[in-house]
């Protein structure tokens, strides 16, 4: 598995930079991956953005050293990227709990966020189909949500999202107008750190007049890799998600093409049947 070896020169990159400048362009260049791609699968991987890794991993060492060396708390400071004592004590105290000039006395109650390590094995007990299908450019039409990726967030949000729109009769509505795609749930517009998504849930436009609290979205044309879903609501779509970063994504040697995501609900059965039928679509590139 290329691909999760390349993760492991990325985190090794990380390990020897912590006092350094670290910018998500070199690290994913140590992966020899686009930054888009490298940020989408380290947080599929993790469950943590970079950023956020970088910030644990920074504070772990800094706690390392102001307990077992003479350094004073500004020079710790300094050495890890902090402006200044008073962010990195809101930052300490965060992770730790206790102010840094307290654990100098006292590390008992410190807690560390260990390197990360994948562990790299070739499954190939269950076969992963999948299709590439090309589409053109279309438009959809729907409501969405801005949500942080930080913790999980994101799948709390989208939930509830889901629920809301299910119960006030919206996706209902955007039933009775779907096109040949069904119902869509779409992560688009990431931000530069990959902490911020737009997610909306939409169906292709087949409409003249689009009711005014719904929003028009253009996805560009891409070649897409399909992968089936099989399985109740919601279970079955994360255990796909995982595989198609953890497997597919490093056996094939596609790469991420940084648009947005798609989950596709064809099927007008139950979704918590154990018989239900979507789809992720990823765009994707050699």
């Amino acid at each position: 598995m290329e691909g999760l070896q390349r993760m492991l020169h990325a985190i090794e990159f990380v390990e020897k930079n912590l006092d350094n400048d670290l910018f998500i362009e070199d690290i994913a260049r140590s992966a020899c991956m686009s930054k888009f791609h490298f940020q989408r699968m380290f947080h599929m991987l993790t469950s943590y953005t970079v950023s956020e890794y970088i910030r644990n991993r920074r504070i772990t060492v800094a706690a390392q050293e102001l307990v077992y060396s003479n350094s004073k708390v500004i020079d710790v400071a300094m050495k890890y990227g902090y402006e200044s004592p008073e962010a990195f004590t809101k930052a300490f105290r965060k992770i730790h709990g206790i102010n840094p000039t307290v654990a100098k006395k006292n590390s008992q109650s410190l807690k560390a966020y260990p390197k990360l390590s994948f562990q790299i094995q070739l499954k190939g007990d269950v076969e992963m189909d999948y299709k590439i299908v090309e589409k053109k450019t279309f438009t959809v039409v729907g409501k969405s949500i801005r949500t942080t990726t930080l913790e999980g967030e994101n799948n709390k949000r989208i939930a509830a999202f889901w629920n809301e729109s299910n119960e006030n009769g919206f996706t209902e509505e955007l039933a009775e107008n779907c096109g040949s795609l069904g119902l869509i749930g779409i992560c688009m517009d990431f931000d530069k750190q990959q902490e911020n998504l737009t997610y909306l849930i939409c169906a292709e436009k087949q409409m003249e007049n689009v009711p005014s609290d719904w929003e028009e979205k253009e996805i560009p044309a891409a070649s897409w890799a399909v992968f089936p879903v099989h399985g109740a609501m919601p279970d079955a779509m994360p255990k796909v998600w995982e595989r198609i970063f953890s497997e597919w994504f490093p056996a094939t040697g596609y790469e991420h093409a940084g648009g947005p995501e798609m989950e596709v609900y064809l099927s007008d059965a139950d979704p918590s049947s154990e018989d239900y039928y979507s789809e992720i679509w990823i765009p994707i590139k050699r």
